[in-house]
């Protein structure tokens, strides 16, 4: 069975389309042609020729002709448009005329560049010219190394390689910084919040070097569809960028339909689970052999998901290796092999986290299966790009899960569909990420006097004089040299705000390493006692070794997973936003936040019911980071006829919906902020409602969501008022039961108290 006849049963089937909140179908799309520009070396038209090329689409055309006449450009069209030969093209022209020349390409991940590479080196086999083409990251064989960095025209590697491989190596990699003329950074709205902020410390760091030897590079961007790309390229480069958005790829018809699980418990307000429905929906296409990947927004979901998916097709007498998982903490050659099963049409389903949202090779795929809305407009139709990418019709399906962003988007499909994709965030001046890369460029350059980086001198001079009295750099005649003994690079990862990962060992194997998970999540993914899933496997968690980065696991058989619950505490530093609303303030700053795994959870794999509990003993956590909050006046309660106690629910059940509609409103994930709520916050004793991100320092999120905030109010009323239960459930405020029976009314009371006054006020002004 294809697409459409399974469109046709979908279309036929009442039960299917009760729970259906938007059909839209997005037409078929011609081509638009703009031809080879002038100038273009003949031998690599022709050569593209050969392969296929006769033609470019009109905003390859407009990158091409842009790159060769000097300019910085950024490209954003959807995935699959053919983004590549906007930089292959001219770089490979360059390098045909100046045989000296040098290129680098950045990619986001390992599997990128290596599918960069294979298709890069068949273009290059068809012409007559020796145009060297390496891999170079941390799988790169130290025999081949010192051949690359003699003879490689295009280096392709991702920024983690860059910033602890090459930059500080720099004395040994003359040849490619002499000659630099191109560095291409793909899928750059992937680089938002912490990691783009690292990235562009990264290539404040490269541009110093650069200029030390002499070369200038320019910069070729490519993103997939966000709302500021031009801004958010600027900002990363920190150079004038010219935006090509004339998109000419064709696409085939596609399908976009979003489903809302029934509800299966009213008074708690409890809908099928999503897991469910996908595991049943992607079942269903197994059975017509229908290619389809499924996301998931975690990934604990994706083992669930891939554990139900093996179950279903053992009973269809299948392979039960036409199912896989894919997320990150498999073992690369694992992740190769499964990207080339579903190129190769061996793996009919696979079940992955957003790792499989960029443009990594995996084929042409008919079905895409979203279990929860993925958090912003964008990534959702990044995600909804891997299918349909021949110009057959193809189907996407989002299936809501309850919680509260989903509940809105799923209900509002013209805000999703109507609604330009959100501003992605980057913060370079992030006081902890640039300081961190002032340490890594006084290793790679000694900084001299009146020298900036990205900062001004004077700011940029105050952070090396904290690091000479910290005993990292020495001052001397006029220049601040590094004197620590460590190497800085290696001790700062550019994508997590701690550095380094723990490793999972299986103790039943002699300590095979079968996963890993970076240092800030351990503590809640692999405490002691907890279950831990690969590729439907499990494990339990004997110890947690954070000082030596090792969690220590043997195998089990268990109907159940385990979820961790936190303790917090936070403390303001200092407020560098303040501005009233209604009779009190919202505010963002500076704040130090303590968390501590207090618990966790035993959750029943199929009813997903909680059947036990254990404690967590790890030592707390405190972090310096940047927050949103929300002041009430202290007499709140007295002024809303409202109980200590039922305020208490009413600000935790505000907190719990503010943090849900963020996303909408910031281009974030909801793993970037967390929420709470207090009654008497410590100094001000007011009822205070926090929303605070994950990362020290924070990465601009906070500052956004002051600027949003009253919009993030609309949307929390909207919610709360769509919502069918009676005194709140997952898909607004929260679990009844956990928030409590006055959460919902006390949610809207205190909303409409401030955005009233909010209302007004900004009439009036």
């Amino acid at each position: 069975m294809n697409v459409a006849q399974t469109l046709d049963t979908f279309r036929n089937d009442a039960m299917f389309q009760r729970n259906l909140t938007a059909w839209r179908t997005i037409p078929a799309r011609s081509a638009r042609y703009g031809g080879f520009p002038e100038g273009v070396h003949p031998e690599l038209v022709a050569g593209l020729r050969a392969r296929g090329i006769s033609d470019l689409y009109t905003h390859q055309s407009e990158a091409v002709a842009a790159v060769l006449t000097g300019e910085h450009v950024c490209v954003v069209t959807p995935t699959a448009s053919g983004k590549t030969l906007c930089y292959n093209i001219p770089v490979l022209h360059t390098l045909m005329q100046n045989p000296d020349a040098r290129a680098l390409y950045l990619f986001p991940t390992k599997a990128l560049s290596q599918d960069q590479v294979k298709e890069l080196q068949g273009t290059i086999d068809g012409l007559d010219v020796k145009i060297g083409t390496y891999t170079f990251d941390g799988d790169t064989p130290s025999s081949a190394r010192k051949a690359i960095r003699n003879a490689g025209h295009i280096v392709v590697t991702n920024p983690d390689m860059l910033h602890t491989g090459i930059l500080p190596h720099h004395t040994i990699w003359m040849k490619l910084f002499e000659n630099l003329h191109y560095v291409v950074i793909d899928e750059i709205h992937h680089y938002r919040g912490v990691f783009g902020s690292h990235l562009a410390n990264v290539l404040r760091r490269l541009k110093r070097i650069c200029a030390f030897y002499g070369s200038n590079p320019q910069f070729i961007c490519c993103s997939a569809t966000i709302n500021n790309p031009k801004e958010m390229a600027e900002r990363i480069v920190e150079k004038p960028v010219r935006l090509i958005d004339n998109n000419g790829a064709p696409a085939g018809e596609r399908h976009f339909l979003f489903y809302n699980p029934p509800v299966v418990n009213k008074e708690l307000g409890i809908r099928q689970s999503s897991v469910h429905v996908a595991s049943r929906l992607a079942s269903r296409l197994l059975s017509k052999d229908i290619q389809s990947i499924v996301f998931a927004r975690s990934r604990l979901r994706v083992e669930i998901l891939t554990t139900y998916l093996k179950e279903a097709v053992r009973k269809m007498h299948k392979d039960h290796n036409l199912v896989r998982g894919y997320r990150g903490g498999y073992l690369p050659t694992e992740r190769r092999a499964i990207e080339k099963g579903l190129r190769d049409g061996e793996i009919m389903t696979v079940i992955s986290t957003n790792a499989l949202e960029l443009g990594i090779d995996i084929g042409s795929l008919d079905v895409c299966l979203m279990t929860g809305y993925s958090g912003s407009v964008a990534s959702t139709w990044q995600q909804a790009g891997r299918a349909g990418r021949r110009s057959d019709v193809s189907l996407v399906i989002l299936v809501a899960s309850s919680a509260p962003l989903d509940q809105y988007i799923i209900n509002h499909p013209e805000y999703f569909f109507e609604q330009s994709p959100e501003d992605a965030t980057v913060d370079p001046n992030n006081l902890i990420i640039v300081t961190s890369h002032i340490k890594c460029a006084a290793f790679e350059l000694p900084f001299e006097e009146g020298e900036g980086f990205g900062l001004d001198p004077v700011s940029t001079r105050e952070i090396l004089e904290y690091l000479c009295e910290e005993r990292v750099l020495r001052h001397a005649r006029d220049k601040w040299y590094w004197s620590a003994d460590a190497y800085p690079a290696q001790d700062i990862s550019l994508r997590t705000a701690a550095p380094g990962n723990v490793v999972i060992l299986d103790t039943s194997q002699n300590g095979r390493v079968i996963g890993e998970v970076d240092l800030f999540a351990a503590p809640v993914e692999v405490y002691e006692n907890a279950i831990y899933l690969h590729q439907s496997a499990q494990y339990t968690i004997d110890r947690l070794d954070l000082e030596d980065r090792k969690a220590y696991a043997r195998p089990v058989e268990v109907d159940y997973y385990t979820d961790a619950e936190l303790k917090v505490d936070i403390k303001i530093i200092n407020g560098d936003l303040e501005e009233a609303c209604g009779d009190g303030r919202k505010c963002a700053g500076e704040i130090s936040v303590t968390w501590l795994p207090s618990i966790y959870k035993k959750i029943k794999f199929g009813t997903h019911e909680n059947v036990g509990w254990g404690e967590i003993d790890l030592p707390e956590t405190t972090m310096h980071t940047a927050s949103f909050w929300l002041e009430f006046p202290d007499d709140l309660g007295i002024r809303l006829t409202m109980t200590e106690s039922e305020l208490g629910e009413a600000l935790h059940g505000l907190a719990n919906i503010l943090r849900q509609v963020a996303p909408v409103h910031v281009m974030c994930d909801l793993t970037d902020i967390r929420s709470f709520a207090v009654l008497r916050a410590p100094f001000t004793h007011r009822p205070t409602v926090y929303l605070y991100e994950t990362y020290p320092g924070g990465v601009g999120i906070s500052e956004k969501i002051h600027h949003h905030f009253e919009g993030m109010l609309d949307a929390a009323l909207t919610l709360l008022g769509d919502c069918p239960c009676p005194g709140g459930c997952p898909s607004c405020v929260g679990p009844h039961l956990e928030i409590g029976e006055h959460g919902k009314q006390g949610a809207q009371k205190v909303a409409r108290a401030i955005t009233t006054v909010s209302a007004v006020g900004a009439r009036s002004s």
